[in-house]
Parts: C-alpha cells; structure tokens; sequence
C-alpha cells in the first residue's frame, strides 16, 4: 500500500517537473527568438518547405493517402501566410485563426488515419488477405511531431504580441534608447515616441500563468519572495 502512495507521489512529482521545465525551455526560446529574428525567420521558412517535400515524398514512396496529404500541404501554405507580419501577431487577424483551425483538423484526420484497422468487406472473410503494415508507435510519434505539430509550436513561440513594438531589426542604439527611456518610465517614454519592445508570445502566457499562481499562493498566506528580496523577475 505504501508503495502504490509513493507511485502516486511521485506521478504527480514528475508531472510538476515535466511543466516546469517545458516553460522555462518555451521561455528561453523565445528570447532566443527576440534576438534573432531574422534567422528565426528563414528558419521556419525552410522548415515550412521542407516538410511539404517530406509529404509529397510519403506519397511517392510510402503510399500515403492523396487527398489527405495534399489538405496538409494547404495548411502550411497557409502558415505561409502568417510569415508575412512575422514576428508581430494580430489576434483577430483571420489567418491565424483559420490556422489554429487548420491544426487541429489535420491532426484530426491523420490521428484517425493511422488508428483505422478495419477490414475492407470485400476481404472480410478471404482466408489469404494480408492486412497493411500499422505503422508503429515511433513512426507515428516521429510523423506528428515533425509534421503536424512542429510547425504551429514554432510560430507560437516566435510570434511577439502587441501593436507598440519597435522592429527587431533596427539598429543597436534605438534598441538601447529604448531600454533606457522604459527604466525612466513608461510615461516620459511616451512622450518621446520610444516604444517597448516586442515581447513573446509564449513569454506572455508563461508570465500571466505565473502570476496567476503567486495570487493563488498569496490566498494561502505564501510569501512572495520577488517582492521579499526586492528583486523583478
């Protein structure tokens, strides 16, 4: 009994650390990604054409189904399409809406593609039938991570919210004054025509989502230790 308490224990151990380490690795992308936009760019770019190359391979040597993989293929000419703005996002911007659709379908139809195991009636009952080869769980995994799934993680993490931005591509003295006018304070930065600079998307979630937590511990009586130490995260 003590042994089943402590799988539970650690289960949920584990789960914790598996979060906190996957916001702090989207965290420290997306700095990544605000200081070089450029690459990022012609990164994802490449990525995006890549993988049409990779689907239109699947077809020719695996057999994949047509019509399903030329629908993938217009979901990332698509993507394509967000890369127009890159990295400055808009919510209501009907791109990216039809985007976030456009991901879930597809995995919608690939994940029902690869679990369908039925018989075809003609061959129920044919002694001699061979069923197709089932894909096994590594080449599943492998298939959706790179091809469904990394492209949309990618611009989610790179896209920087916010209409007040400066360029990420200016030079390093506009970059500098605008540090310095947003120590000095927001208003005095206004007034100058300084504005902030872009800030992730993912950054912002990882941050609202951590603020929401320290009002949860503060409901508790749980000290906050950035305001304790005098320190701003």
């Amino acid at each position: 009994m003590l042994l089943q308490l402590l799988s539970y224990i650690g289960t949920v151990l584990g789960f914790v650390f598996l979060t906190l380490s996957t916001a702090s690795g989207l965290y420290y992308l997306s700095e990544l990604v605000e200081e070089y936009t450029e690459p990022t760019r012609r990164f994802l770019y490449r990525a995006i054409y890549t993988i049409i190359g990779i689907y239109v391979l699947l077809v020719v040597f695996d057999g994949f189904p047509i019509v399903l993989s030329a629908f993938s293929i217009f979901t990332y000419v698509v993507y394509l399409q967000n890369m127009k703005q890159f990295p400055y996002i808009s919510l209501s911007n009907p791109t990216l809406m039809l985007s976030c659709v456009l991901v879930l379908i597809n995995h919608y139809l690939w994940f029902k593609h690869f679990n369908d195991v039925k018989i075809p009636p003609q061959f129920k009952f044919d002694p001699n039938y061979v069923p197709k080869r089932r894909a096994t769980f590594a080449e599943v995994a492998s298939f959706f991570g790179i091809c469904i799934w990394f492209i949309p993680f990618a611009l989610f993490v790179s896209l920087s919210a916010g209409e007040n931005v400066l360029p990420t591509h200016t030079s390093g003295k506009k970059s500098d004054d605008a540090a310095a006018m947003g120590s000095a304070g927001a208003g005095e930065g206004s007034k100058t025509g300084v504005r902030r600079r872009a800030k992730g998307l993912a950054m912002i979630v990882i941050d609202y989502a951590r603020e929401y937590f320290y009002s949860i511990g503060k409901l508790f009586g749980l000290k906050d230790s950035k305001k304790a130490d005098g320190l701003l995260i």
